[in-house]
C-alpha cells in the first residue's frame, strides 16, 4: 500500500527537471516543438516571475482560454508553481459561456489565442470587454468584470490593451530568483491547483476546487498497476481544459515519461503521431477511438509500438472494447469511471483483468478512494443492492467555487461526494453502473445538462415549452435531442432553432435531433419522464 504524495505540482517538476532532466517530457508534434523535463522547468520559472511582476500573488485566479497550444501547459505550471489558481476555460465557449466564468471565477488575468476553429478569440473579447481597446498592457479596469486587470495574447500577437506573451515574460526579467523561491515555498498539497468547469443542472457551470493533493494522487493512484514507466511515450490528443486530459499530463510526470499533445484531435494526425514517437498509450473517449479504427487508412499506419489505451469520458460497450482489441496490438485497455469533482477517477479496471471483467463493470476503487452504494435516505444499500454511488478520499474536490449551497447538496457532513449516478458491486468487489440520478448527457465525452439547453431554447420567440434528454448514439454515445411544444399558431422550423442556438452555446450543446410534439410523458406528481423522451426519440431516429 503506497502513502499519498505531499507534495505540489512545481516541486515535482522541479524534482523531475533534476532526475528527469534531459528526457523529453512534452512534445507538440503539430509544430515540431520539443520539451525536455529540465527545458520546461526554466519556462516555468520564466512565465511565473512574469506573474509575479504583475502582482499575482497565492490565491489569485488566471484563466486559459485556448486549445491545447504548448503555452497551455507552460501557463498553468507556472500558476502552480507560485500558488496561483489556474481555471481552464473551454475552448468551444461563444460570448456569453465565456462572460460567465470570467466573472463566477474572479478572474484577475486570461491567457488566450486568436482564434480556433470557427471563433474568433480577440473579437469576442472586444465585444465582451470594451474598454480593453483603450487600456494600457495591464491596466485594464472592465466594469462588467472588476477583478480582470490584464489580458496577455499567447500566440505572441499585438493587441491594443494585451500584453503579448513575449512583453509579458519580459516584465519578468525584474524578478529576482529569491523572490520567485519565496513564493513557491509557500504553496502546500492542500492549496487549490485549479477550478474546473462542469455543467450544473440549474444551467449554470460549478467549478470544482481541485487541490494539489487531489491532482497528483489521483493521477498516481490510477496508472499504479507496473504498467506506467520512463520508457512509455503517451498520445494525449483531448482537449487540456477537460480534467482527463489534463491528468495524463500530470501521469506523464509523475512517471517521467513523454506525452505527445495534439492541438486539436485528427485521424490522421494521431496515427502519424503514433507512429513517429513510438506512442505505447493513448488516452481518449469512444468517439476518438471509433474515428481512427473506421478511417480508412488506418492499415496504412505502423501501430505496433501501442501497448495500452484509456477509455473514459462516457460509458464504452463490451462490443466496441473487443472491436479495439481486435484491430490494434495493444495488450490491454484501461477503463476509468468519475467525475471532474473527483479530479477525475473513483474506480479503474483492465479489459484483461480475471474474468474479463473490464467488459462489464468500472472496476474497482482507486486506493485511497472509498465507495459507498446508497439508498434515497443516504443509508448503505445491502450488498449487491443498487443505489447511489457515494465517493470519499484524496481525490473529492474542496466544493464548488462561491456557490456553498450547491456544495452542501452533493458533499454531506461525513464528507460523502454523491455522484448522482447510479451502480451497484459484484460479489468481487467490481462497480457496474446502473443508470444515472442526474439528467445529464455525455456527447463523446463532453458534458450537457439539459437544463441549460432548454433555458435558451425557452428565449426563442414561438416556443411554448421544450425538453431536452440523450439520444443514444453509436458514434457518441448520446446526441442532444430537443422536444419542443409550439405556441398556438406559431411557425418555426429545425433550421430556425439550430440557428438561435449556434451563436448562443458551443456546438456539441446544440440539439442534433429536434422533435416537435403536442405534450410530455409525465408522471403522476406532474414531473417530465426523460427517460421515456429518450426511448421516443431513440425510436423515431432508427
Amino acid at each position: 500500500m503506497k502513502k499519498l504524495i505531499e507534495t505540489t505540482l512545481g516541486a515535482m517538476l522541479r524534482e523531475k527537471a533534476v532526475k528527469n532532466g534531459g528526457r523529453e517530457f512534452l512534445v507538440y508534434p503539430n509544430r515540431n516543438i520539443r520539451y525536455t523535463f529540465a527545458g520546461f522547468d526554466k519556462k516555468v520559472d520564466a512565465l511565473a516571475k512574469g506573474l509575479l511582476a504583475a502582482g499575482f500573488k497565492k490565491g489569485s485566479h488566471i484563466g486559459i482560454w485556448a486549445n491545447n497550444v504548448p503555452e497551455w501547459t507552460t501557463v498553468f505550471f507556472a500558476a502552480a508553481r507560485i500558488g496561483v489558481v489556474a481555471v481552464p476555460i473551454n475552448s468551444s465557449y461563444k460570448q456569453n459561456e465565456l462572460a460567465y466564468v470570467i466573472g463566477q471565477a474572479d478572474i484577475k488575468g486570461l491567457f488566450i489565442i486568436d482564434r480556433y476553429r470557427n471563433t474568433d478569440y480577440t473579437e469576442t473579447i472586444y465585444q465582451l470587454i470594451p474598454e480593453l481597446k483603450c487600456a494600457a498592457a495591464g491596466g485594464l479596469t472592465a466594469a462588467q468584470f472588476p477583478c480582470l486587470k490584464m489580458i496577455v495574447n499567447i500566440d505572441n500577437t499585438q493587441h491594443e490593451g494585451m500584453y503579448t506573451l513575449e512583453k509579458f515574460l519580459q516584465t519578468g526579467g525584474k524578478i529576482p530568483d529569491s523572490e520567485l523561491q519565496k513564493a513557491e515555498s509557500q504553496v502546500s498539497s492542500d492549496d487549490i491547483l485549479c477550478i474546473m468547469y462542469t455543467s450544473g443542472t440549474t444551467g449554470s457551470p460549478k467549478g470544482a476546487m481541485l487541490t494539489h493533493r487531489n491532482i497528483i494522487n489521483n493521477a498516481y493512484f490510477a496508472t499504479d498497476k507496473g504498467r506506467a514507466t520512463e520508457n512509455a511515450v503517451f498520445l494525449n490528443p483531448l482537449p487540456l481544459f477537460h480534467i482527463m486530459a489534463f491528468n495524463g499530463v500530470i501521469e506523464s510526470l509523475i512517471y517521467g515519461c513523454k506525452s505527445a499533445i495534439l492541438e486539436q484531435f485528427d485521424p490522421i494526425v494521431s496515427l502519424t503521431t503514433i507512429q513517429n514517437e513510438k506512442c505505447t498509450w493513448i488516452y481518449g473517449v469512444p468517439a476518438l477511438y471509433m474515428a481512427i479504427l473506421s478511417h480508412p487508412q488506418l492499415n496504412t499506419f505502423n501501430t505496433e509500438s501501442l501497448q495500452y489505451c484509456s477509455f473514459g469520458g462516457s460509458l464504452c460497450t463490451p462490443a466496441m472494447l473487443a472491436n479495439v482489441m481486435e484491430k490494434t496490438h495493444i495488450k490491454d485497455i484501461y477503463i476509468g469511471y468519475g467525475l471532474t469533482e473527483t479530479s477525475p477517477l473513483v474506480t479503474d479496471s483492465w479489459v484483461n483483468d480475471s474474468d474479463q471483467e473490464g467488459l462489464i463493470t468500472i472496476g474497482r476503487p482507486i486506493q485511497g478512494v472509498e465507495v459507498s452504494i446508497r439508498d434515497a435516505n443516504a443509508l448503505a444499500c445491502p450488498s449487491g443492492g443498487s443505489g447511489e454511488i457515494c465517493v470519499k478520499g484524496h481525490n473529492v474536490m474542496k466544493g464548488y467555487y462561491k456557490m456553498e449551497a450547491a456544495t452542501r447538496e452533493v458533499i454531506d457532513k461525513d464528507g460523502w461526494f454523491h455522484t448522482g449516478d447510479l451502480g451497484h458491486f459484484l460479489p468481487n468487489g467490481c462497480l457496474v453502473i446502473d443508470g444515472r440520478i442526474k439528467e445529464l448527457i455525455i456527447r463523446g465525452g463532453e458534458n450537457i445538462y439539459p437544463k441549460e439547453v432548454e433555458n435558451l431554447l425557452l428565449a426563442l420567440p414561438g416556443i411554448k415549452d421544450a425538453q431536452v434528454a440523450g439520444i443514444p448514439s453509436n458514434k457518441y454515445g448520446e446526441e442532444v435531442g430537443a422536444f419542443i411544444i409550439l405556441k398556438e399558431g406559431a411557425s418555426i422550423g429545425e433550421r430556425e432553432i439550430r440557428d438561435f442556438c449556434r451563436e448562443k452555446i458551443s456546438s456539441f450543446k446544440i440539439p442534433k435531433y429536434i422533435f416537435f410534439v403536442d405534450s410530455f410523458p409525465i408522471t403522476p406528481s406532474g414531473k417530465v419522464q426523460k427517460f421515456k423522451l429518450s426511448e421516443l426519440g431513440e425510436k423515431e431516429v432508427r
